[in-house]
């Protein structure tokens, strides 16, 4: 492992859309993976954007809106500093899961004045897609999008899982900023159509759940584990997934130990490792409910690995055990 000269200041993303090497990821202000107190969500939040995570990703689903709120009371003060991204489309109720997409013209109007109004901001940098809707055409809805484009609402269009055909279509219509899609050290599926595509159009990538839900970190108490954490619903969080997987993790962790970084910084820098050979700009949004994991996440962007560790890691997605969604076609493999 070796050290970049200097942290890595901003990324140019696809459409001129300059964020933050690493943004935070909004989730974690909500109590989907345990309880959480909105002040200390706050402070976290806080720290990490006067750390240098000026890009802030959240969506209207979050908590049902609690996580819009609760970056609405740092962006009160702090606007012109931030690079503010939200999404829409996964319909509230139901839980994970359960849960339905839209992608209308109409919902997409109505959603991001709902979005701007929790936020207390009159426009956004970046809004997502969350879900591409089946039964709407993404032609709609990207159209829909450049219309808030005009209207100077958003600044950015974004998709979550879109496949490498439903990228192209959209660009299409109008230039696409970024791509929102899971990619880590054991999902790595995007790197078939998604990822070429993405580098092909000029668009940048913003991989989600790069620590796997907390499981990459070596932290993850499946005993811990309740029908109100989330990744219950997640196949590879169930009792025999994770005991087959063990192996994959105890093998990110020897490389950890071996270049003398924790886990979670391995799994970032192998993304970053990832972007600068292929030539694309990303920034992963890891989450987090603690300042200290905050400055962990951080300090990878500082970190190159070995090749022979890259080697070993990239060898790891092939074993891995189960599915990393509860629905195939909400990701972009599971319709391509």
């Amino acid at each position: 492992m070796t050290s970049s000269p200097a942290i890595q200041t901003a990324v140019t993303l696809g459409d001129g859309l300059t964020v933050s090497p690493q943004g935070y990821g909004g989730m974690s202000l909500t109590p989907v993976y345990g309880p959480i107190d909105p002040d200390d969500a706050l402070r976290t939040l806080t720290h990490a954007v006067d750390s240098g995570l000026t890009f802030i990703d959240t969506a209207n689903v979050y908590g049902n809106g609690l996580s819009e709120r609760t970056i609405a009371r740092l962006i009160a003060t702090r606007r012109d500093e931030v690079q503010l991204a939200s999404k829409f489309g996964i319909l509230s109720g139901g839980g994970i899961g359960a849960r339905g997409i839209r992608g209308d013209r109409a919902y997409v109007f109505e959603q991001i004045d709902l979005s701007l109004a929790r936020l207390a901001t009159d426009h956004l940098d970046l809004y997502y897609q969350h879900r591409v809707d089946p039964d709407v055409l993404i032609e709609e809805t990207v159209g829909a999008l450049a219309e808030l484009v005009q209207a100077g609402k958003i600044r950015h269009i974004g998709l979550s899982e879109p496949t490498g055909d439903e990228l192209r279509r959209a660009a299409a219509i109008h230039p696409i900023a970024a791509v929102q899609s899971e990619w880590s050290i054991i999902s790595r599926d995007v790197e078939r159509h998604v990822v070429p595509t993405a580098i092909e159009l000029g668009v940048g990538f913003v991989p989600y759940s790069p620590l796997g839900r907390q499981w990459l970190t070596g932290r993850f108490d499946r005993s811990a584990l309740t029908d109100a954490d989330g990744r219950h619903k997640f196949p590879r969080f169930t009792p025999d997934a994770l005991a087959a997987n063990q192996p994959i993790l105890d093998e990110v962790i020897a490389v950890a130990r071996e270049a003398a970084v924790s886990p979670a910084q391995v799994a970032l820098a192998w993304l970053y490792d990832k972007g600068r050979t292929l030539g694309l700009a990303l920034s992963p949004i890891p989450g987090s409910r603690f300042t200290e994991r905050v400055d962990e996440n951080l300090a990878a962007t500082n970190i190159r690995l070995d090749a022979a560790h890259v080697a070993r890691l990239d060898a790891l997605a092939d074993r891995i055990v189960a599915a990393r969604s509860f629905n195939p076609q909400w990701v972009s493999a599971g319709r391509e």
